[in-house]
């Protein structure tokens, strides 16, 4: 995210110029290499700004693009339609958008035109009618922060509390999946 329109976007909301100052140390506060660009992963606030900053984009797809099947978590997004033709050419639409009034663009990997019936990737799980899966690759991750957090509990760097949590955090995610198995693989594991 470019820091200068993110800053740009809260004076329209904003007036106060104490909390815009205050925004901005925030904002400017992280770095991701390359200046005046990102947000810190995980902050509390990165994920209000990311909902505002995209909050343009939303707008953009609602009364622009008319899509009546729009939605979005941070910067993942899905939109459906019936029509293959108008998806490819909405494509470019929002590249050009996000282009040039966000400084943002699509991860070429991404971007896919897929049926329903092959299962819509997203936030780590393949959802399909009726039922969801859980991303092997998502899977995967979860069990290796699992097993670094229980060296570091074994090794005295972590309290029982924070692992219980992180654990429990996990769990709770595989219930709205396929999950029992998993569930039944971590706790075999972990507790």
């Amino acid at each position: 995210m470019d820091h200068s329109i993110l800053l740009s976007i809260l004076r329209e909301y904003i007036s106060d110029k104490n909390i815009i100052n205050l925004l901005a140390e925030v904002i400017g506060s992280f770095s991701s290499g390359q200046a005046g660009v990102g947000l810190p992963l995980g902050n509390l606030t990165s994920q209000l700004l990311v909902n505002i900053y995209l909050n343009k984009f939303d707008q953009f797809v609602k009364h622009k693009l008319k899509a009546k099947y729009y939605l979005r978590y941070a910067d993942d997004f899905v939109i459906f339609a019936e029509n293959k033709q108008w998806l490819e050419a909405q494509i470019f639409t929002i590249q050009d958008f996000l282009r040039n009034k966000l400084k943002l663009q699509l991860h070429p990997d991404k971007v896919f035109i897929k049926t329903l019936s092959a299962g819509v990737d997203f936030l780590g799980v393949i959802n399909f009618t009726g039922h969801r899966v859980l991303r092997t690759k998502t899977k995967r991750r979860m069990f290796k922060k699992l097993q670094r957090k229980k060296r570091e509990l074994d090794n005295g760097l972590m309290t029982p509390e924070p692992f219980k949590q992180s654990l429990q955090s996990y769990l709770g995610t595989l219930t709205h999946c396929n999950g029992h198995k998993i569930q039944q693989q971590m706790l075999g594991k972990f507790s």
